[in-house]
């Protein structure tokens, strides 16, 4: 018999709505999903079979490529008792034929409950939620957004450093390799800014640091919060992170292979430069990688990184749960 603990519902705050940016967000949003998606963790791993979404689909529409956002979701629609109805192979489908995002979407959603949306172009998915009827969820826009993987590290980062209370401590998270292009970073950071404990430090080539616009709106928006800007990962820095972020330097948002040699590569963590770190801190990546971590550091501990894409089908759980369901 399938049972689900009326605590891991979130409420109606988010029922209906899009999930476009976590600008959005609320900080009782960001905490009712991260409660919700622990106790979606807690059900999954005692082996309860939920039927929360039964007679529910949703629909993935992916006009870039995505191993773990369109897996985990689909995994998350699944274990919550719902269908999936998925498009990626953009080439066979009425868009070759001129059709608009937004009509596409519209059709998905005639047959759906919520889409989920990955596009190359920033601002898109966000077009195609100003006519949709029912719940867009961003997977990923061009160089703009990613809410779901930013909500899904914060949750990784309360589950790892549960011993630490991230408004009263003070919490050192550092930012490593492209900031520039990093959707996933310009996302985190909105949800980090909303506790008090918070120290940002972002490590980048000066062709990569994080845009200006939105280091101002952070410092705008929560004007005690500390940010500090270097090229370089020292030792030092290392020793005192909580956490460090690390970013694959993006090929596809080089508009040359010259311009991608020459800065990829600058940040590589190994056992030899975490030898320095903290017993106690965890590093995290959105992966894929391609050799800013060497696979030796992988049997580390302190390499969330794997357990941070499971943490993300609980966060995709909560999402689903909340925008559809609850």
């Amino acid at each position: 018999m399938a049972h689900h603990d009326k605590k891991a519902r979130t409420g109606s705050s988010l029922r209906g709505k899009h999930v476009l940016s976590t600008r959005d967000l609320s900080r009782e949003e960001v905490d009712m999903l991260c409660d919700s998606a622990h106790q979606m963790m807690t059900q999954v791993k005692s082996g309860v079979a939920l039927e929360l979404a039964k007679g529910r689909v949703l629909a993935e529409l992916f006009f870039e490529p995505s191993t773990r956002t369109m897996c985990s979701f689909e995994a998350a629609m699944l274990r919550l008792g719902g269908q999936v109805i998925r498009l990626n192979d953009m080439a066979n489908t009425s868009t070759k034929k001129g059709e608009t995002l937004t009509d596409t979407v519209a059709t998905l959603l005639s047959y759906c409950d919520a889409c989920v949306i990955r596009h190359p172009e920033k601002g898109a998915v966000q077009r195609a939620a100003d006519s949709a009827s029912k719940p867009v969820i961003n997977a990923g826009d061009g160089v703009g957004e990613h809410p779901t993987q930013a909500l899904l590290d914060l949750f990784t980062i309360r589950q790892e450093l549960s011993g630490r209370d991230l408004d009263k401590d003070t919490v050192l998270i550092t930012l490593v390799g492209d900031l520039k292009h990093g959707r996933t970073v310009h996302s985190l950071v909105k949800v980090l800014a909303l506790h008090q404990g918070i120290r940002l430090h972002c490590v980048a080539p000066a062709a990569l640091k994080m845009p200006a616009e939105i280091i101002n709106a952070l410092r705008e928006q929560h004007p005690s919060i500390q940010i500090q800007e270097s090229e370089s990962l020292s030792t030092e820095l290392v020793g005192e992170s909580d956490v460090i972020y690390v970013t694959r330097v993006q090929k596809e948002r080089f508009s040359s292979v010259e311009e991608y040699t020459q800065v990829q590569g600058s940040y590589t963590i190994d056992n030899a430069l975490m030898a320095s770190a903290k017993k106690d801190m965890i590093v995290m990546h959105p992966l894929p990688r391609v050799g800013e971590i060497k696979e030796e550091f992988d049997q580390d501990p302190r390499a969330a990184y794997f357990r941070q894409m499971e943490y993300g089908m609980y966060m995709r759980m909560a999402i689903l749960d909340a925008v559809m369901l609850s």
